[in-house]
């Protein structure tokens, strides 16, 4: 198995993690199959999705797959009026990272970064390893600290 930035990052900064693997489905990318994919429940995976503020700019939210995105949430917490998904075709340019590949961690610019207050429920939540067909779980207390993000409700 090669190691993913994300995997590198974590390690450096000795957090511990835990590495599942999958076959990827090019035609279902979503989240809700890679948590049965990889074994566990949809509200401990959590998708990685990033918004442009009319005034802050790109933010980054971490919800779970069985969950939607409040807009207006989302851009109430981050100072903006409203905030807009980006095209999935400016997803590589903007975070170094491919649809279904997307990771709050390692991304080409630190971006304000928010996880939806759910994840503090558990002992570890997973997110995308930065590749299509693998997920790093991690405690989301570590995680929250490691990337400076806040939990809030975004759902």
């Amino acid at each position: 198995m090669n190691k993913t930035n994300v995997i590198r990052l974590l390690e450096a900064s000795k957090i511990p993690h835990v590495i599942k693997t999958y076959e990827v489905n090019e035609d279902d990318l979503s989240g809700t199959l890679v948590a049965q994919k990889i074994g566990v429940n949809e509200e401990i995976v959590f998708k990685t999705l990033i918004a442009e503020g009319d005034k802050t700019g790109i933010n980054v939210f971490c919800v779970p797959v069985n969950s939607e995105l409040n807009l207006q949430k989302a851009a109430t917490v981050s100072s903006n009026k409203k905030v807009e998904l980006i095209p999935t075709k400016n997803l590589l340019v903007v975070t170094g990272y491919v649809r279904g590949g997307c990771s709050p961690i390692g991304m080409k610019k630190k971006y304000p970064t928010f996880i939806d207050e759910t994840a503090q429920l558990f002992d570890m939540i997973y997110i995308s390893a930065g590749i299509r067909g693998m997920q790093v779980g991690v405690p989301p207390d570590a995680l929250q600290m490691f990337i400076s993000s806040i939990f809030t409700d975004l759902t």
